[in-house]
């Protein structure tokens, strides 16, 4: 996983609108999940998702952005989410999610009615949501951030064959989690991370992507 100075980062992202931001190596990419030790002791061992702990049965989410992963699980404190993952798949396979892809809440900009929409999210197996991305301390930022929700068959395909390596950063996390606490910014390390171009119109459209400053 490539790092660098969070204070680097923040000079090279966009401060707003809607984008992927993620880490890319080559014609992959990098998504986070965060789960309690059973579950992610057994994907560590087997490079993929199962178990006795595991559920299949409710949506899972995975998040680009590894900033926007530590303020959901809290730097790896909150429960059930003492584990981070670094979970590696293919921008292909990325893409064929978000092609499945139906944003959480009504956009009429995507939507010609409510009523299509919540036809459309009541049948799709993925759902996205734009957040207020934060900063290492909790603020939210203008800028968006993105996480998809699978279930049903995307995500057994998600678990079993889309997933190319899965990597324990909880150390690493903890690690940075306490210059966050110490507010030493100026040594705060997190992944690189780049606006993810989709080359897609298709997709763009569908999940909401707006060009940023």
């Amino acid at each position: 996983m490539k790092t660098e100075k969070y204070i680097e980062q923040i000079k090279r992202l966009p401060t707003s609108g809607r984008q992927v931001i993620a880490q890319r190596e080559d014609d992959n990419m990098i998504v986070y999940q965060a789960f309690n030790p059973a579950i992610a002791t057994y994907a560590i061992v087997n490079q993929k998702f199962g178990g006795d702990h595991y559920s299949f049965n409710r949506m899972s989410w995975i998040k680009p952005g590894f900033l926007w992963m530590m303020h959901r699980a809290g730097w790896a404190q909150k429960e059930n989410q003492e584990r981070i993952l670094a979970i590696t798949i293919s921008i292909s396979c990325f893409k064929e999610i978000l092609k499945q892809a139906t944003i959480s809440s009504f956009d009429s900009e995507l939507f010609a009615t409510k009523q299509d929409w919540v036809a459309e999210l009541e049948q799709t197996e993925v759902r996205l949501q734009w957040d207020p991305d934060h900063d290492p301390f909790g603020k939210k930022q203008e800028r968006k951030a993105i996480q998809i929700g699978m279930k049903g068959l995307m995500l057994k395909r998600f678990c079993t064959e889309y997933i190319l390596k899965i990597e324990d950063i909880t150390d690493f996390a903890k690690s940075e989690c306490q210059k966050v606490k110490s507010r030493n910014v100026e040594e705060l390390i997190v992944p690189y991370e780049e606006v993810l171009e989709l080359n897609d119109d298709v997709i763009d459209q569908r999940i909401g992507i707006t060009k940023t400053k």
